[in-house]
């Protein structure tokens, strides 16, 4: 591939984002394209070592705030006319509340992930809690002279600390996969605001 077909495929990935930053992507990769051909590489080797079209525009999505995709996606590209600006007032009770409605289904989606999340703790917690109670119980007991119950206790807290340790590696793994799952949520909502150009 060609550097100027390189760049004119980045230039269609990238078509809704935000113009200033398509061009100074355009212009890294220009570039450092030009670099390494400088460096005595051909020109079709210099853009295979840059990397394909679709990591570059995914990272560079990944990358960007979704505050800055969503404000180039919803600016005007021309003026409005009176008849549009009379529709999107009088529909403007309902599309209002229908964005209200789904930011809040939204929100409360995520909410109730990190809620779960942070109930798998808290019982993680309480198991690691019951573990050193039952011990200091097993103490006691035994000082009291109740050796039965102490060692009762005893096993009580060493059942607990294995839930303990088994409890700490699920949610840790359940932790991880909210955050992974939610930063592709975030990536999946920014790429529903950049516009793809018609071939």
């Amino acid at each position: 591939m060609s550097k100027q077909e390189f760049l004119a495929q980045l230039r269609k990935g990238l078509s809704g984002l935000p113009q200033d930053d398509i061009e100074e992507r355009l212009t890294f990769y220009s570039e450092m394209i030009e670099d390494q051909m400088e460096e005595g590489i051909s020109e079709e080797e210099a853009v295979s070592a840059v990397g394909s079209v679709e990591k570059i525009v995914a990272q560079t999505v990944a990358e960007m705030p979704l505050a800055k995709i969503a404000k180039e996606r919803v600016r005007a590209k021309k003026r409005l006319s009176a008849g549009e600006i009379v529709l999107l007032a009088l529909g403007s009770p309902i599309w209002i509340s229908l964005g209200i409605a789904a930011f809040a289904v939204i929100l409360s989606l995520y909410i109730l992930l990190w809620s779960v999340i942070i109930s798998l703790w808290a019982v993680f917690a309480s198991l690691a809690a019951c573990s050193v109670g039952g011990i200091l119980a097993c103490v006691i007991f035994v000082a009291g002279g109740n050796e039965a119950s102490g060692f009762a206790m005893f096993a009580a807290g060493l059942v607990c600390a294995g839930l303990t340790i088994f409890m700490f590696y699920g949610c840790k793994a359940v932790t991880d996969g909210i955050v992974i799952l939610t930063k592709k949520m975030a990536i999946w909502i920014k790429n529903c605001f950049v516009k793809k150009e018609e071939a």
